[in-house]
């Protein structure tokens, strides 16, 4: 990637996480396969976790990635799943605003734990968060857009 994609609150929010009739360790494991064939393909250095209902189904480091990026995959993840949308939506939408995501004052925010900053999905089954699919490593704008296009791989092989 020459350029850094440009994501805006509009963006994000016409791009629907993925709400899919079933998901489990299985599929998991094809959406990571899915995103670090991407990251193979693209020669980044990410780190991508599938998680399904709070365990860790599928993980890889690829490149230069390592321990450093473990805080920062749960971090994130923990923004998609507790905002149930991308976490670069959430930092967009306080970028937006004018605020801060360190000044939210809800005490199930766990700023020493949550990190605001692109690279998480949240995945539904029926409405209901179950998972999430997340990158580090890269700018967290190119983060979104891997896990953001594996997710939509993903939708299309079970489309088809």
């Amino acid at each position: 990637m020459s350029s850094l994609p440009v994501f805006t609150v509009a963006d994000l929010e016409a791009v629907p996480s993925p709400d899919l009739p079933s998901f489990g360790n299985d599929d998991a494991y094809e959406l990571g396969t899915i995103a670090a064939t991407i990251i193979r393909e693209r020669g980044l250095n990410l780190a991508v976790d599938v998680v399904l209902n709070d365990d860790l189904v599928f993980r890889a480091k690829l490149g230069t990635t390592g321990p450093g990026n473990d805080a920062w995959l749960v971090g994130k993840a923990a923004v998609a799943r507790y905002f149930g949308v991308p976490s670069l939506l959430v930092r967009r939408r306080h970028e937006a605003a004018g605020t801060s995501f360190d000044d939210i004052a809800d005490p199930n925010v766990d700023h020493a734990v949550m990190k605001a900053h692109g690279g998480s999905i949240p995945i539904f089954v029926d409405g209901v968060p179950i998972g999430t699919i997340t990158t580090s490593g890269e700018a967290d704008v190119i983060d979104h857009q891997v896990a953001a296009d594996a997710v939509a791989a993903f939708v299309g092989r079970r489309a088809s």
